[in-house]
């Protein structure tokens, strides 16, 4: 049993009374042992040691984090122990999805507990020796000022040369304490006698000789340790992580800046950038740039290394990078720099629209949602003022300017320049369909239009093309005013380049239905995502604001041009219209399969244009040949309708569907897809009576229950043969609990097999829609478990024994475990 497989018994021991649950853990004492190995990667038997035999301490084992278990491990001092929690680290760190392989507070943990008298840490299969063996330079860190002297002097030769000095005196001084002051000594001499070594800090070899050969070898390294200096474990790890190309992770308290200035100086961080893809390379002064409090000169120098990236990551970029040369080569983001910097307030925004330059970069990549940005530009842009001329001159001007946003505007609002001034909008464009969103100074002009005042925009839209006006509908946000003056002056062509678009809001789409414009309504069924009864209703002819109209010669040429391997049930929705437009024009382009679907479109014809319109459709000889001549012979009659209602009837018959319903799918489709494909609607009280009856194929009812119309009544009745959690696709029970069809109660008391139940219980409730219904659902499971269970640890067993193959619900399961341990008299 694995920490996965043993859910049913976790959750047993959650839904049950504290007293009971320790006594089912003690219980099941080797499965919980086996599931606890699996997820702390360690022996059965260890885990054993170290839970003890309690059945609380199991069960709290069950539920506790895996780091702070194995924390509380490593201060047990056993070596054994110690060895086994350091392997197990890797399984937690991938379980935790970490960057770094490795848990800072173990080893530290682990040597604080030591007791070195033990000869179990440095023999051939203890801990030092794979430390030494494994140990990345980053996790040997703590052992510097541990406890085991062979330890200290392995890391401090591997680490030396990326170790500030107070560390590496701080280590000398460990080593001189728990060994002696030949130590030093013996550790210059071994690194001299290593061939092609070189251990990179020559300064603290001559400190250690200097110190070996005085009088008191402590004191004088002491005495040259600056005092407060890289005290903090988490700041030298930070450090150490830089050095190797980490990210260190959020900015330690204790880091001192002017520390890190005097270890670049030392050791400069590489920043050149890499030429490879691995993180491992490249500038190595790029983390610490994202730190909100990085030093301007720090910031810099990375950034003139690696202009792009820096200004992609670095928390806050100086101004000076905005104006330098690397901004004027386009080596800078703006659209990454300027949002951050104007939010936090690192960057003035008055010197930025005054000074960053070119100014169709900047408004491009301004944060507009941010008050004091737009109050700033709004301040500039009264320059222009509600003189057309002004406004068409700066979007001329602005994909050409090199200067900044304010000497756009001041340029643009200037008459005394020779360049030329703009009296209407310069190099026009036609709306497109669908729309697309601006770019360049389309974009930015239509940003910094919608800066201005109202009185501003109502002039100065008359003279926008029907590009613009399409942009500032569809993408922007203008205010009522505003949208009416657009309007007024360029027409239904304007809402009919709104409606071009998926991206409209309920409230606009509200607007834009109501208008009942042909070439709106055109717009919208092609290009937005309308509700398939809005397309019902507008191949039915029928107005939003009351009465009919023959379909639009827009709509039907809609139809003409939908595709029909993505969209077919957009004729679809035109089946029950009668118009003649639209009836022909489906019967031009769609082969109805169903006869129940030819049927229907005769008839609404009929009712809507008489036995004549009924002949056009015959005469386009698209219907088969039998069906032709039957309804040419009903249109003389008196009755003819009636007959031919009649006829719709017989086809639409549930039996009749219940018995399409029943065969077997071919490859183009479920047979509830193919019936409502063509417009059938689905007889769901038939098809539960059928389902109850045994009528209706188990095949068929599981895809009638993948449907998001199927009725509630028929997924309980399905409940009881439940499908397995599929991790591939999504089984039925789960889009029913997410379209809200059916609750968790649902599936805790009505799914069978009870197993299976389980698996979407879990699966519902880990996910983020069901997470509101988790406490309600504890508390009903543990009050159902209570009433069958009660507080006897072997009903409880017996009911996770039964699990894996009863056939009944979980209700059923818990009454039949309480039947079984105890029977009635």
């Amino acid at each position: 049993m694995n920490h996965r497989s043993a859910t049913p018994l976790r959750l047993a021991l959650r839904l049950a009374a504290p007293d009971t649950a320790d006594a089912l853990a003690a219980r099941q004492r080797p499965e919980l042992l086996a599931a606890l190995s699996d997820r702390f990667g360690l022996p059965e038997e260890m885990v054993e040691t170290l839970t003890g035999p309690d059945g609380a301490a199991l069960r709290a084992a069950l539920d506790a984090d895996p780091e702070a278990f194995l924390l509380r491990a490593a201060e047990t001092g056993d070596p054994v122990i110690a060895r086994a929690v350091w392997r197990a680290r890797y399984r937690i760190a991938a379980d935790r999805t970490r960057r770094a392989r490795d848990l800072p507070e173990l080893l530290p943990a682990i040597l604080r507990a030591a007791d070195t008298t033990d000869p179990r840490w440095e023999a051939e299969d203890g801990l030092l020796p794979l430390l030494q063996e494994e140990a990345t330079r980053i996790e040997l860190l703590p052992a510097l000022t541990g406890p085991f002297p062979q330890l200290i002097s392995f890391t401090l030769v591997q680490v030396a040369r990326f170790l500030p000095m107070p560390v590496a005196l701080d280590a000398c001084i460990a080593l001189v304490q728990l060994v002696g002051d030949e130590v030093l000594s013996a550790i210059v001499d071994g690194v001299e006698r290593i061939e092609d070594f070189d251990l990179g800090r020559p300064e603290l070899l001559d400190l250690m000789r200097e110190a070996a050969a005085d009088d008191d070898p402590e004191s004088f390294l002491r005495e040259r340790r600056p005092a407060g200096e890289w005290t903090d474990p988490a700041a030298l790890r930070a450090l150490m992580m830089l050095r190797e190309s980490s990210h260190p992770g959020p900015r330690p308290d204790a880091l001192d800046w002017e520390l890190v200035r005097r270890e670049h100086a030392r050791l400069p961080f590489e920043t050149e950038p890499s030429q490879g893809y691995s993180r491992h390379h490249g500038n190595r002064l790029l983390p610490l740039t994202r730190w909100e409090d990085c030093p301007d000169d720090l910031v810099m120098e990375c950034f003139r290394a690696s202009p792009w990236t820096t200004a992609r990551v670095a928390a806050e970029l100086p101004f000076e990078a905005l104006v330098g040369p690397e901004a004027a080569a386009g080596k800078v983001p703006f659209d990454d720099a300027l949002g951050r910097g104007l939010r936090t307030g690192r960057l003035p925004v008055d010197r930025l629209l005054a000074e960053v330059t070119p100014a169709l970069e900047v408004l491009g990549a301004l944060p507009y949602d941010h008050e004091p940005t737009r109050k700033a530009l709004a301040g500039l842009l009264d320059r222009l003022g509600t003189d057309p001329v002004n406004w068409l001159t700066c979007y001329a001007r602005m994909g050409r300017a090199r200067g900044s946003v304010a000497e756009l505007i001041d340029d643009a609002a200037s008459t005394a320049s020779r360049q030329k001034r703009n009296t209407s909008w310069p190099r026009p464009l036609e709306a497109v369909f669908p729309a697309t969103p601006p770019e360049a100074s389309r974009a930015a002009f239509l940003h910094l239009f919608q800066c201005t005042s109202e009185e501003a925009q109502i002039a100065v839209v008359p003279h926008f093309d029907a590009r613009a006006v399409q942009h500032l509908l569809v993408y922007g946000d203008p205010a009522p005013a505003v949208r009416e003056a657009v309007i007024a002056a360029h027409g239904v062509a304007a809402q009919a380049a709104q409606a071009a678009t998926p991206s409209l809001s309920p409230e606009r789409l509200a607007y834009l239905l109501d208008l009942d414009e042909p070439q709106v309504d055109a717009n919208l069924f092609f290009h937005c995502r309308i509700d398939q009864q809005e397309r019902v209703r507008m191949l039915a002819g029928r107005l939003r604001g009351g009465g009919t109209r023959p379909v639009p010669d827009e709509l039907l040429h809609v139809l003409r041009e939908t595709n029909l391997g993505h969209y077919r049930h957009w004729l679809i929705a035109g089946l029950d219209s009668g118009d003649l437009g639209v009836a022909r024009t489906l019967i031009g382009r769609l082969k109805l399969r169903i006869p129940a679907a030819r049927l229907r479109l005769l008839v609404a014809v009929w009712q809507r244009g008489g036995p004549d319109a009924v002949r056009e459709i015959l005469a386009l000889d698209r219907l088969p040949v039998t069906l032709r001549r039957q309804t040419e012979k009903l249109l003389d009659l008196p009755d003819g309708l009636d007959r031919l209602r009649a006829r719709l009837a017989a086809e639409e018959d549930p039996e009749k569907l219940l018995e399409f319903l029943n065969k077997a799918p071919g490859h183009d489709g479920s047979q509830p897809h193919k019936l409502t494909g063509e417009g059938i609607p689905l007889p769901w009280p038939d098809l539960i009576t059928a389902y109850r009856s045994g009528r209706l194929a188990p095949g068929a009812a599981q895809d009638l229950a993948e449907r998001t119309d199927c009725p509630r009544e028929l997924l309980l009745a399905l409940l009881p043969n439940t499908p397995e959690v599929d991790r591939y696709s999504t089984a039925w029970p789960q889009l029913a609990l997410r379209n809200g069809t059916l609750t968790p109660e649902d599936i805790l008391t009505h799914a069978a097999p009870a197993r299976r139940a389980l698996s979407h219980l879990r699966h519902a409730l880990n996910s983020a829609e069901q997470k509101p219904d988790r406490q309600q659902l504890h508390t009903q499971a543990a009050t159902l478990t209570a009433a069958h269970l009660g507080t006897d640890p072997e009903a409880w067993a017996v009911a996770l024994q039964l699990l894996p193959t009863f056939a009944g619900t979980l209700p059923e399961l818990c009454a039949t475990a309480a039947a079984i341990t105890r029977p009635t008299a």
